[in-house]
């Protein structure tokens, strides 16, 4: 892989508004379909076609300053800005990073809720494919829930494994690892309060990125095994696939970043 070197533009010839990009990212997720808990689409307005989008879970300082050095276009994130609930302000951290956008002349695009259940692109099935699960079927609301039947019995340390192996982090467990997994269930981030969906649905364990005081109890108590392999971690895929998505399409150049996060 070429490796890039700080302030070189890695882009090609290929170019594409942020408008029509923005336009291919609603076609492809009916972003506008979703009552999410912020807004989705064009988040800061840039000042160039994009000819190279770099692609990162958080629209971090951190994330932004590298897609400064990789001269970047745009820059499209899974957990974006203007959260609901949170000080409007650009003050402090938020000023710092409101900066760095505008300085660096990107376009920032951030895709939350339709990002997690888009049924090729999306967070849930791009973990699916990496741990070797399908998709058999969906609860909840937007059938953020996945579930899959394993074809023969594994236990919950198997499974475990599995993910530490993959996504280069040991789970947090909570249960018994040797009891036997049939049917599992999964919704990658912070998606612990979905594990009644998963027992209800008679999941034998339930996979996310986050746990809290309150479902370890639920999962103890149902005897559910509890896999939480980290909200970073479990939501790095979604993004990296839409962005390869866009780069086929137009023809321009798509880098990931991985600002590494323990959560």
């Amino acid at each position: 892989m070429k490796r890039e070197k700080v302030g070189e533009r890695v882009g090609g010839g290929a170019a594409v508004s942020a408008a029509e990009l923005s336009g291919f990212f609603e076609a492809t997720l009916g972003a506008s379909g979703f009552a999410d808990y912020c807004p989705n689409g064009l988040q800061v307005e840039g000042e160039r076609p994009v000819r190279t989008l770099v692609s990162g879970v958080t629209a971090s300082a951190a994330l932004l300053r590298a897609a400064a050095a990789l001269r970047a276009d745009a820059v499209l994130v899974h957990h974006g800005w203007f959260w609901r609930g949170e000080d409007p302000r650009l003050v402090g951290v938020r000023r710092e990073r409101a900066r760095l956008a505008l300085q660096s002349g990107v376009h920032l695009f951030g895709y939350h809720l339709p990002l997690d259940v888009h049924p090729e692109l999306g967070n849930n099935v791009q973990l699916a494919l990496r741990m070797g699960w399908r998709v058999d079927a969906r609860v909840g609301e937007h059938g953020l829930v996945c579930l899959h039947d394993l074809p023969a019995a594994a236990s919950a340390k198997r499974l475990a494994a599995g993910l530490r192996r993959r996504l280069g982090r040991v789970p947090l467990a909570v249960g018994a690892l040797e009891r036997p997994i049939r049917r599992i269930a999964w919704c990658t981030g912070a998606a612990q309060d979905m594990l009644q969906q998963a027992i209800d649905a008679g999941a034998d364990a339930f996979v996310s990125g986050e746990i809290s005081e309150r479902t370890t109890h639920l999962a103890r108590e149902s005897g559910v095994v509890y896999l939480a392999a980290g909200h970073h971690a479990t939501e790095r895929f979604g993004v990296q696939a839409l962005g390869e998505h866009a780069a086929r399409r137009f023809g321009i150049v798509h880098r990931f970043v991985d600002d590494d996060n323990p959560a």
